[in-house]
């Protein structure tokens, strides 16, 4: 990768299709695409109205070759907040050029000049060219921790009683 060439941008609320269409191709890559339910109208409302997220793109040649969405969480015991990073892609054709580290590194700058106590993360257990990838760069599995999720009618029963 030629950093000089990868640029970033964050998203306006005129990129909702294109946030829209490259959570659909990871989804692909990930053989969840009927789990995706998102609209442009409810991404714009989440993203750029309730201000719930952030996405940049990475830029190569006036091309956006993908995209990292995120959002601050926080740790009671740093005391701070943390940058979650929900979804990270690149294009299949700009793999293995260093983008997803530089996308990466990005965050992580973000992360430091918003004074973030970390930069996490979940990744699929098969996902193993990912998980070689971020061992790579000196991330650390949480193995501990097993994540919990409550979503759709369960939510909506949790609610209510």
């Amino acid at each position: 990768m030629s950093e000089k060439h990868l640029k970033f941008r964050y998203a306006e609320r005129k990129d909702t299709a294109l946030i829209l269409k490259f959570i659909k191709e990871l989804a692909a890559y990930e053989k969840m695409e009927h789990e995706v339910i998102a609209t442009e109208a409810v991404l714009e409302e989440w993203i750029f109205d309730k201000k719930k997220a952030e996405v940049i793109f990475a830029v190569v040649d006036n091309e956006e070759i993908g995209f990292a969405l995120f959002f601050h969480n926080f740790s009671t015991f740093l005391g701070r907040a943390g940058l979650y990073l929900e979804d990270l892609y690149v294009k299949p054709k700009y793999r293995g050029n260093g983008y997803g580290k530089g996308i990466l590194k990005k965050l992580a700058q973000i992360a430091v000049e918003r004074g973030c106590g970390r930069l996490e993360w979940w990744c699929l257990d098969w996902n193993k060219p990912s998980i070689d990838f971020y061992l790579s760069l000196g991330a650390e599995p949480m193995e501990d921790w097993t994540v919990y999720r409550i979503a759709g009618d369960t939510l909506k029963q949790l609610s209510v009683k």
